[in-house]
Parts: C-alpha cells; structure tokens; sequence
C-alpha cells in the first residue's frame, strides 16, 4: 500500500481498490470522499424508504424483502431504460414520412427586416433650430415680470439632453 493507506478507514479503502480495478491510477484525494458520501448518502436512502415498507408491512424489523424492493424503486425512480430500438425504429420511420417544407427564400439564412435587426441604427440626431427673436423676447419679459406666467410655455421649444448611443464596430450594408 502507499503511504498514509494503513490509516485510511476500511470503506475508504474499498474504494480505491475499486478505482484500481476499473483501471483508474491516478485520482484526486477528494474523489475518494466524494465516493464515499455518494455511497453513504444511498445506503441511508435505501435504508429509509426499506423501513418505511417494513413499517407499510406492520412488521417490527426490516427483512431482506423491504431492502430488495427499496433498491428496486429507487432503481425505477433514478434511472429508465430507454425504449427499444423496434420502437424508435418505428418512430423514426413516421417522422421521416412527412417532408420537410420546401425553402422558401433564396440561398444563405433568411434574415428578419432591418428594423428588427440590432445592426439598424438605433438612434435619432435632432439638430436645435435658432430661436426666433420673438421667442426670445417673451423669455425676457417672463425674467422681467414673473407674475406674468407661472407655467412654462409649452409652444417654446423645450432643449432637453438628447441620448444617442452608437452600434460599434459594426458596419452597415450600403
């Protein structure tokens, strides 16, 4: 045995040696705990639901009976086979009878339209138009005499910070 096996418990070393006999040489330390909390957590489940049929039973103690069938639903529960092969034979054989639709558009991957595509320009540029010396007078008057107009003129035009974002790095079909 290699170092530090002779005090390794007895379940731990079962599972080396059965890592050994499946041709694994060389492993991680952690894999043999790994191993054994798999184990132990199954043995405790498989335990648990043989008491439960034991208790289902009326009888006082857990026979070789309740642990057979434990293993056997746990078997059902975890894994399923899968169907045979004259039935996927059969399956496959009722798919492949309808054809596939014909292609519609032409060659390559038929794309959704451009303004639907993330490579559409995705902002607006408004450029400020000159405000009109009228305009600006009536801004004046109101910083004269505020009693004029306690809501702000909604026919001026409202100069708010415009977000423009820009797609980078990619460049558009002309």
């Amino acid at each position: 045995m290699a170092e530090g096996e002779e005090n390794l418990p007895r379940d731990a070393k079962i599972v080396k040696l059965l890592l050994k006999s499946m041709g694994v040489e060389e492993h991680e330390p952690r894999v043999v705990h790994q191993f054994l909390e798999l184990w132990y957590r199954y043995v405790v489940d498989v335990l648990t639901d043989a008491q439960v049929y034991s208790e289902h039973a009326g009888k006082a103690t857990i026979d070789p009976d309740d642990i057979k069938l434990a293993i056997q639903s746990k078997v059902n529960f975890s894994f399923s086979q899968p169907p045979p092969r004259e039935v996927l034979l059969e399956l496959a054989r009722n798919r492949n009878k309808i054809p596939l639709p014909m292609n519609a558009g032409g060659p390559g991957i038929p794309l959704p339209p451009e303004e639907d595509t993330l490579i559409a320009p995705n902002y607006h540029l408004m450029v400020p138009t000159k405000q009109t010396t009228q305009a600006l007078e009536e801004m004046e008057e109101d910083a004269i005499d505020p009693s004029l107009s306690q809501e702000p003129k909604t026919d001026l035009p409202q100069h708010t910070p415009q977000r423009v974002s820009f797609a980078v790095g990619v460049k558009r079909p002309k």
